[in-house]
């Protein structure tokens, strides 16, 4: 009887243990999946977007409601800088006063948000949660952001690349130019070493420039004549 008694107590103290294993299953089944990207990498002074992308088992209505927090590295403060349930309602005090923006639309599944002016001191890390009831259980994504300043090498590889855009096309039509000069002289040399005899038009050309300039040459002799016969005759 005891042994008996023994066994039915460890068989109870099972119902329980499994009880709570069945409700820690149901705990992590996720009824909503949000993505976001893991690192993002801004400059100071230019927007920045934080993308934040989620799926639902449920119609979205207007108990949905989407959180941003912020958490300065080497902290474990959080902040909230952004809260939505049918309305925008970004922080109006803190770090980020005034420079979150809305860029989300609910209905497609967009959670995301933009910072203005960003600066060194935006450094951290975001998280992005989303509650669309019934269904509140979900990941927690997180977000690295990590903010600089445009450096002389970034502008340099902007200015590469215009320059390449650039002169590229004109310096295949140079190459291609001299490509067909150098093959032409070929050709012309060849031509002139296996005898290659002008054409009868290319023959009149040049009778016809030899005359041209012998008439010339005729025309200049005849005009310095006649300037020194007027010079004796005026002596």
């Amino acid at each position: 009887m005891q042994q008996s008694g023994a066994a039915g107590g460890r068989g109870c103290a099972l119902f329980p243990l499994l009880g709570f294993l069945f409700f820690q299953g149901v705990q992590v089944v996720l009824s909503l999946e949000i993505k976001v990207d893991a690192h993002v990498r801004g400059y100071v002074g230019e927007k920045i977007k934080l993308k934040c992308t989620f799926k639902s088992t449920s119609s979205v209505t207007d108990k949905l409601t989407i959180d941003w927090t912020y958490r300065p590295p080497s902290s474990s403060r959080t902040e909230s800088i952004f809260h939505y349930q049918s309305f925008q309602y970004p922080t109006t005090a803190g770090t980020f006063q005034d420079r979150i923006s809305w860029v989300g639309d609910v209905y497609k599944g967009d959670a995301s948000i933009s910072i203005s002016s960003p600066t060194l001191k935006d450094n951290g890390t975001f998280s992005c949660a989303v509650k669309n009831p019934p269904d509140v259980h979900h990941n927690i994504p997180v977000t690295e952001l990590t903010v600089t300043e445009r450096g002389f090498g970034t502008m340099f590889s902007s200015v590469a690349l215009l320059s390449v855009l650039v002169f590229l096309p004109s310096a295949v039509v140079v190459v291609l130019l001299l490509v067909r000069m150098v093959r032409k002289s070929e050709g012309l040399q060849k031509m002139s070493k296996s005898g290659y005899k002008k054409s009868s038009i290319e023959v009149s050309d040049e009778t016809d420039q030899e005359e041209g300039q012998d008439c010339m040459a005729r025309l200049c002799v005849r005009c310095a004549e006649c300037l020194d016969s007027d010079y004796e005759e005026a002596y």
